[in-house]
């Protein structure tokens, strides 16, 4: 049964090398952006074995490693896997409960994440090579590492899938883990204005100080504690580490075999009177496709969590800009249009969020410039009441009233430049989302690195084309104020060719693409 299972994980992962053109380049550069990773690792650790202070190592290593361990285990708790080898889809085979645990943690080892991480802890070999007895417990460590991440993460998929099967429970963590994320946003950029070079060895001792006595940092700081001569250290830790293993084991199985038996719950339906945004709006294709797009907007945790995220990176932003120095008046200029910025770019992978769906815009002859301007209207609603109120408030707390022009003209330049470059991407480059009726955080396995890429093209590409009016507005500020009153005309005008170029190139590419599109949509079904 191992062997079946790990040839399963395998095939499924050769299996990716047989999509798309698109997807096997971002899969490669996913593979290769992996072997960087942990070239960059095996050198940094070389580096450590030339240090001349070995406590210090050790607390770098303990940190570090403790993070790691961590992020095997709250991440698919709070984010959700699409997880190929789920116990639920092994239920109905009859394997027991043991050999099937067993089966599936020694599967999973086969992954980008569980290999780079068995070779970066085995490089730590290198690091503690300076003395034969920790570099023996440098292997042992490694040995004990990489079971407790993968089981981590195991367990940790597990209880999601066990205690908040539902979608809305899923969404409601993973909206919490966000607000979560806003609240310590501000103690973790303090620890940006700690004095590194003077003071930073001393916080990582302080930190690896009780890592090293929990689950967490016990099995990396075992080389090192030896390294420093305290071998009762390194072997209460090494205690540690091998209970942290054998619990963690005993949970997992614990986990498998509830798993197999616990039915899946179900969410509640509700039941919606009326038509909604259809009985709103006019009749015609465009606006057929904006109500539902409304609706979608209204109802799909997917587009729920997508602007719940709006708010949080610039607050991340402004309380990093402010403890960078920054005057807290010019730092107000930012968050209006970072928003705007993430506003309209959200639609850059609407079409996919169809799924096979689309096959209703395309057999109704549905034109293509009709399905891109319905979708736009849900960010152009939200938008413009976000840009007449946060120009206003903007400005106000900036305390010149003469920037009011060039914000707002900014704000919506930045808007409709992503909702142009979104509107050709979507049809030109989609990429696998999130499924309809799935958890918001799951993200399919075959994205690979080809969302990446074309989630980074299509966002860095409005940063490029609103970089002009950037600009003339900060000569404005600091130069000469007649550039304030050339930033708006500027903006105006990038903002409607940028709009007018990707409505007519994402309409083309939506007329001429249909038959793609459609098998994009079965494919990733």
């Amino acid at each position: 049964m191992v062997a079946q299972l790990l040839g399963l994980r395998l095939r499924l992962l050769a299996n990716a090398f047989r999509r798309s053109p698109w997807q096997v380049f971002g899969l490669a550069l996913g593979l290769a952006y992996g072997i960087v990773t942990v070239v960059l690792v095996i050198g940094a650790l070389v580096a450590a074995r030339l240090a001349p202070d070995v406590a210090d190592v050790h607390s770098v290593l303990v940190v570090i490693g403790s993070i790691v361990v961590a992020g095997f285990l709250l991440l698919p708790l709070l984010f959700g896997v699409d997880d190929a080898l789920d116990p639920r889809k092994f239920a109905l085979f009859g394997i027991p409960d043991r050999e099937l645990a067993r089966a599936l943690a020694l599967a999973a080892l086969i992954g980008v994440p569980a290999l780079v991480l068995s070779v970066c802890s085995l490089a730590t070999v290198i690091t503690w090579s300076r003395d034969p007895g920790a570099a023996v417990l440098a292997v042992l460590s490694a040995l004990l590492v990489v079971p407790t991440c993968v089981l981590a993460s195991r367990i940790s998929a597990a209880v999601a899938s066990l205690l908040v099967s539902p979608r809305r429970s899923r969404e409601a963590g993973g909206v919490v883990a966000i607000l979560a994320l806003v609240l310590i946003a501000p103690v973790l950029l303090l620890l940006l204005t700690v004095d590194w070079g003077r003071d930073g060895l001393g916080t990582l001792s302080g930190f690896a100080g009780w890592l090293q006595w929990t689950p967490l940092g016990a099995a990396w700081s075992m080389p090192g504690a030896a390294a420093e001569g305290d071998g009762g250290a390194a072997f209460l830790q090494f205690l540690v580490a091998a209970a942290t293993v054998g619990v963690l084991w005993l949970v997992w199985r614990t986990l498998v075999s509830l798993v197999l038996v616990a039915p899946e719950r179900e969410p509640r339906v509700r039941d919606h009177h009326g038509l909604g945004w259809f009985a709103r709006l006019p009749g015609g294709p465009t606006a057929a496709i904006a109500a539902r797009s409304m609706t979608y907007w209204g109802r799909d945790p997917r587009y729920w969590v997508a602007l719940a995220m709006i708010p949080v990176i610039p607050v991340f932003v402004i309380v990093a800009l402010a403890l960078g120095g920054l005057p807290i008046h010019f730092a107000s200029l930012v968050p209006l249009p970072l928003v705007c910025l993430f506003l309209g770019w959200t639609i850059h992978n609407d079409v996919a969020f169809d799924s096979t769906a689309i096959w209703l815009h395309l057999v109704s002859g549905t034109r293509g410039i009709a399905d891109r301007l319905g979708r736009m209207f849900p960010p152009v609603l939200i938008g413009i009441p976000v840009i007449a109120v946060g120009s206003v408030v903007t400005t106000a707390v900036f305390g010149d009233w003469a920037v009011l022009p060039a914000i707002a003209a900014l704000c919506g330049s930045i808007l409709v430049i992503g909702l142009g470059l979104s509107s050709a991407f979507s049809a030109l480059f989609p990429y696998p989302a999130t499924k309809p009726g799935d958890s918001a955080f799951t993200q399919p396995q075959s994205s690979g690195a080809s969302a990446a890429l074309a989630q980074a093209f299509s966002f860095f590409a409005i940063v490029i084309l609103a970089s002009p009016a950037i600009v003339f507005l900060v000569l404005g500020l600091t130069v000469n104020p007649f550039w304030l009153g050339v930033s708006p005309i500027v903006s105006v005008l990038v903002g409607f060719a940028a709009l007018g170029g990707g409505l007519w190139a994402g309409a083309r590419a939506f007329d001429r693409r249909g038959p793609e599109l459609m098998a994009f949509a079965n494919r990733n079904d």
